[in-house]
């Protein structure tokens, strides 16, 4: 996984670029987001890792998949990835693309999982206080997992706070053995 998201930095950061100084950031976000979900999909798997099609019929199949969606810079992209058989790191490059929108927008995202469904409110809050924190604009996306008998881990970027009974627990138990 780091080896592609480490192929797919420059793609990424070339095409966040082209975004920017034409001023179409979602434009982008749309193309890549499809490209994404093309290149995702089983059976175009299959095709991609055919070593018996070469770069051209390939390009030429995924931006007949596409149709009018890509603009002549993203078919130039698919041609590129394409020529270089990395169209499969297409995912990264979305990933990657939509982080750096992210940080150019001034917006994280925060993944908060809990032992429960948070109530609307709570969610909230949170976004809040993580907005305050942080000093930017705050999109949830949030997960249960019921092994953490109560609380929240939070997780914004780098940056993880765990105010769940399991981490709690786990640090008592740390702190009692040393």
């Amino acid at each position: 996984m780091q080896e592609k998201t480490t192929i797919a930095r420059p793609y990424a950061q070339a095409v966040f670029e082209t975004a920017s100084e034409e001023s179409k950031l979602s434009e982008w976000s749309e193309m890549l987001g499809l490209l994404d979900s093309v290149v995702s999909d089983a059976q175009m798997q299959a095709v991609l890792s055919n070593p018996k099609l070469d770069a051209a019929a390939i390009s030429e199949f995924v931006l007949g998949v596409c149709g009018e969606s890509l603009n002549e810079t993203g078919s130039n992209l698919v041609n590129v990835l394409a020529d270089a058989r990395r169209l499969a790191i297409v995912p990264e490059i979305n990933n990657l693309f939509e982080q750096l929108r992210a940080e150019a927008e001034g917006v994280i995202e925060v993944s908060v999982t809990s032992a429960y469904e948070l109530a609307a409110d709570q969610q909230a809050a949170i976004s809040e206080a993580m907005a305050k924190r942080l000093g930017r604009k705050v999109e949830i996306t949030s997960d249960v997992d019921d092994s953490l008998i109560g609380g929240v881990v939070i997780r914004a970027g780098d940056s993880v706070i765990d105010a769940s009974v399991k981490g709690r627990l786990k640090a008592l138990a740390t702190q009692m053995t040393s």
